[in-house]
């Protein structure tokens, strides 16, 4: 088994570990994903990330891993990142990527950020999933100091919780208790938003097999429906994450855009150690 070259990015903090699967692809474990997502004796990550040959019309195929070996669906900030990799490789200011959520679109903007058509948002119950009929507008879910959530599924599942502050919820304490809830039959991940003075909103995020992360790029889009069903938000808004804001935008046709900065951290190379779970 040899050393495996990655690089490592993030979007507002919510960082990747990237791999390029395109010629040979990875062998990774369950305990290799552990391994190399311990933040002390490994790299340390959000979710890791290979790319791999995808569909004709897309230029890669996007497999996401959380940190605890699971895999997921879907992962905003991490689109982000793998857009511009793409992007600088082949010197266009667009790209296609397949997720197992379906086709995304990313293109640079005029300010340079990164921006993502994550698609439009899935609202019904059996889209979520729930495990029972439900008004994804008004959940009848109750947890300690959450209450009322609206359920979306933007590729992945998500419940999104209004709350007074959100810096006031205790969310290593509710986050777990709501993602793992048996009403969510493939956990959650758990979002809680508050409107600041200045109109814009502060969101915190829970991630399903990950943690509190410093940002969410899925669970920004999910937000940004949620404010729109609820008549919070307009067409277009600023998100505030603990690792910096998002710039949010529905089009006419329903599709969510986010938008924001990325930025490399470091390269290297996965020794054999952790490749083999040995962190």
């Amino acid at each position: 088994m040899e050393p495996i070259p990655f690089i490592k990015m993030h979007g507002l903090g919510n960082d990747f570990v990237i791999i390029d699967g395109r010629e040979r692809l990875p062998e990774l474990s369950g305990g290799a994903l552990r391994a190399i997502a311990d933040r002390h004796r490994g790299v340390g990550y959000d979710q890791l990330i290979v790319m791999e040959p995808g569909d004709p019309d897309a230029a890669i195929f996007m497999r996401i891993y959380n940190a605890d070996g699971s895999e997921a669906e879907a992962c905003g900030n991490a689109t982000r990142c793998v857009a511009y990799l793409l992007m600088q490789e082949s010197g266009t200011q667009d790209v296609t990527i397949e997720t197992r959520a379906g086709l995304l679109i990313g293109t640079r903007s005029d300010h340079g950020d990164i921006v993502i058509d994550m698609g439009k948002p899935k609202l019904e119950w059996q889209q979520i999933p729930l495990s029972q009929p439900e008004e994804t507008a008004h959940v009848r879910l109750e947890i300690g100091p959450l209450a009322d959530p609206v359920a979306v599924n933007m590729g992945n599942p998500h419940a999104v919780f209004f709350v007074d502050d959100a810096e006031a919820v205790d969310l290593e304490k509710w986050g777990p208790v709501a993602e793992t809830h048996p009403i969510f039959p493939e956990k959650a991940n758990i979002s809680v938003v508050s409107r600041m003075e200045n109109g814009e909103f502060r969101l915190r995020v829970w991630e399903r097999g990950v943690g509190i992360t410093l940002a969410c790029g899925s669970a920004a889009c999910a937000t940004m429906v949620a404010a729109n069903i609820r008549g919070f938000a307009d067409k277009t808004a600023r998100l505030h994450l603990n690792g910096g804001p998002l710039d949010m935008r529905i089009d006419e046709n329903g599709h969510i855009f986010m938008g924001g900065a990325i930025a490399t951290s470091f390269r290297g190379f996965l020794d054999t150690a952790l490749l083999k779970g040995a962190a």
